[in-house]
């Protein structure tokens, strides 16, 4: 029988040393033990994201009651300490006992037998305290405070405190950390019928929809297992698809009969919105740098039956001399530091850094310059990202406005977890002069 706690472990061990997308390991980990029974697999989904997610926590709770700095413990027994936290802390269906009693085995079994005392020491300590566990002063430091609380490096939650203020970050932080429910975005062309139809088949699998009074093509659904396994995901019914990115692509003016071009289209859900509403006299050109994306972006194209979509593998940042000129419609949602989906992407916060983010500004930019030639002369550019980064979003707009032909449409959008209810995402609408 396989020990669900320590195939997290390894886990746990392999992403801290590879540097590797968590979420691309976590499923690695879960098909490769597919026959476990759901309840097993649910545990081992659940510890490793809540480690890897509340590592800083974790770390801060473990460093005052460890006489040795987290830092330079043996990176097995840092991870082990990590587990055995975050279960007594945030799985109130596993007894402290169980969680402790598990470390120390775990210790013994991988060769850490004289650090087991120390293990059982702190976790035994941690489970004792843990009604009274000190975090920094929030008068005194309200940046380390919350960097802690909610697990976001310092100098992401200091930016953001000067952006948003201190009361619009916390909200922001504290969205960050709840569950999220999957969103479903419906064929936008489902009859009312039709989507009442397809609502509740997959509401008779045991899933909890609830509509989104802005789209009305777009569902949360909660209590489900395997998208794949929905009634109507196989004829295309529907797709994954957070909100933000729709009322972006609602906003941009595409027009039945529009050529759209979108420039970084991976996995290719805007491709295909934009695809719907063009209609069959339309087309998306679907382009994306990566070859490895493009048989993703083509599967969602075969299933959504969006036909009227070529997907090919284009570098965005070089110019397609044969498209210029001929877009109605171009959709620039440029690579971004993806601060707006640290509660998705869990290990892109560890990852960032300042001058990072200046190199993806750089990038953008380089982008902007080669894919803006292909709008046509009163035509559209959609341009998004899924960060809450100004320097990302709306200096490269304002930049946009004073060294290329086009004008800012209406207002910059940017959307904030915690106050609108879905990813952090900007988006802005300009036409070209």
């Amino acid at each position: 029988m396989e020990n669900t706690r320590e195939i997290v472990l390894d886990g746990l061990l392999t992403f801290e040393k590879e540097l590797c997308f968590s979420n691309k390991l976590i499923n690695d980990i879960l098909d490769k033990y597919d026959y476990l029974e759901t309840r097993d697999k649910a545990f081992i989904k659940r510890l490793f994201e809540g480690c890897v997610e509340r590592r800083i926590e974790l770390d801060h709770h473990i460093g005052n009651f460890s006489s040795v700095p987290v830092k330079k413990l043996k990176p097995l027994i840092r991870n082990l300490l990590r587990m055995g936290v975050y279960q007594i802390l945030y799985m109130d269906n596993i007894p402290d006992s169980a969680a402790i009693n598990e470390s120390v085995k775990l210790a013994k079994k991988r060769g850490f037998s004289k650090l087991s005392g120390f293990v059982n020491a702190v976790l035994r300590n941690i489970s004792r305290g843990k009604e009274n566990l000190k975090y920094p002063d929030k008068d005194k430091d309200f940046c380390k405070y919350v960097s802690v609380k909610y697990s976001v490096p310092e100098w992401i939650c200091e930016k953001w405190i000067g952006t948003y203020g201190k009361e619009e970050t916390e909200k922001i932080l504290a969205a960050l950390l709840e569950i999220h429910p999957v969103s479903l975005r419906f064929k936008r062309n489902l009859s009312p019928e039709e989507l009442k139809n397809a609502v509740k088949a997959i509401e008779d699998t045991g899933a909890v929809l609830t509509g989104d009074k802005r789209l009305s093509y777009i569902y949360r659904a909660e209590h489900v297992e395997g998208i794949r396994n929905l009634p109507g995901y196989e004829e295309g019914l529907f797709t994954v698809q957070d909100i933000s990115s729709c009322l972006a692509i609602e906003a941009a003016g595409i027009n039945p009969g529009d050529i759209v071009y979108d420039a970084c289209a991976a996995p290719g859900g805007k491709s295909i919105l934009a695809s719907e509403i063009t209609g069959e006299k339309g087309h998306v050109f679907s382009r994306d740098l990566s070859k490895e994306k493009i048989p993703k972006i083509e599967e969602n194209i075969e299933r959504m039956q969006a036909n009227n979509i070529e997907a090919k593998a284009f570098d965005a940042t070089e110019t397609d001399e044969e498209m210029v000129g001929k877009a109605d419609v171009l959709l620039l949602d440029v690579p971004c530091s993806g601060l707006g989906i640290l509660g998705k992407k869990r290990d892109i916060k560890y990852n960032a850094s300042p001058d990072g983010l200046d190199e993806i500004a750089k990038i953008q930019w380089d982008i902007l310059l080669a894919s803006h030639k292909y709008v046509k002369a009163g035509g559209r550019l959609l341009y998004s990202t899924c960060t809450i980064n100004p320097e990302e979003n709306e200096k490269q707009v304002e930049r946009i406005c004073k060294e290329l032909p086009f004008k800012l449409i209406g207002e910059t959008h940017q959307l904030l977890p915690g106050k609108d209810d879905c990813d952090g995402f900007f988006y802005a609408v300009l036409e070209r002069q």
